[in-house]
């Protein structure tokens, strides 16, 4: 069976990382862990676990993260994990299947995740068919630049799918979401600021109003009962904040009327 590496890049998730670390354990001599200097714990949990490789270094976006740790893989093929995902009996087995093969028919693989929010579920609200490419050969991928929603650059490869899933535990608690959400805000806002020159009412009423309906009513967020409509608010939010940040690096600057 061919080794595989196994990639984690962190920052403060002392309290969610261990059921991660038990889903693969005993899978891979290469379990490397890029930690973004945590103050939670983390490096130390990290630290006291033999089968860990620890690094640390300093963060300049998820995709340079994870670039540099894959150009640094031992092995060939790498699975790439956060923090808050848990890999299922059957997905181990189908990608120790594959690594068992004579050959290995795609470049990388997208994997489906099923997703949890305050202890449930989320069958609609636009998660369905939420997918990531996660196992991929470590010379023919690399992710692009986006700072959110970052994914392996899929031109000139070639991608399967998988049919075994992961669990991704997005909620910790409340608070840890909303500021991720709030981060993700301002990393979108860069990424959209070349494209928008201007921010409007727009973009500050229509479109966070249209998310909610998206993922609310189009998507069935309202089949998910009140964890749906929560997830569908805190969509629109994020929407909102993110031309929020755009409109404040725009006024940097401008005298004050």
């Amino acid at each position: 069976m061919r080794p595989i590496s196994i990639i984690y890049t962190t920052f403060n998730e002392v309290d969610i990382i261990e059921r991660s670390l038990a889903s693969v354990a005993g899978w891979s001599d290469d379990l490397v862990v890029v930690d973004s200097f945590s103050t939670d714990g983390t490096a130390e949990l990290l630290a006291s676990r033999e089968e860990v490789i620890l690094r640390q270094r300093k963060y300049a976006g998820p995709s340079d993260q994870k670039n540099w740790a894959i150009a640094r893989a031992r092995h060939e093929w790498v699975l790439v994990l956060d923090a808050d995902e848990v890999i299922t009996p059957e997905l181990r087995r189908e990608i120790e299947a594959l690594l068992a093969a004579p050959e290995i028919a795609h470049d990388a693989y997208w994997i489906g995740r099923d997703n949890f929010f305050m202890g449930r579920q989320l069958r609609h609200t636009g998660l369905a068919g939420d997918k990531v490419i996660r196992f991929f050969h470590r010379d023919r991928c690399r992710y692009n630049e986006l700072q959110v929603h970052e994914e392996i650059d899929t031109k000139g490869i070639n991608v399967g799918r998988l049919r075994g899933r992961m669990n991704h535990y997005t909620f910790k608690d409340l608070d840890h979401f909303l500021d991720k959400i709030r981060r993700y805000a301002r990393w979108s806002a860069a990424d959209h600021a070349p494209t928008t020159p201007r921010v409007g009412r727009y973009h500050l009423l229509v479109k966070p109003a249209f998310r909610f309906f998206k993922h609310y009513i189009l998507q069935g967020g309202f089949r998910d009962g009140r964890e749906g409509l929560i997830m569908s608010g805190v969509f629109a939010w994020g929407v909102f904040l993110r031309y929020s940040y755009m409109l404040a690096e725009h006024r940097k600057g401008q005298p004050e009327e």
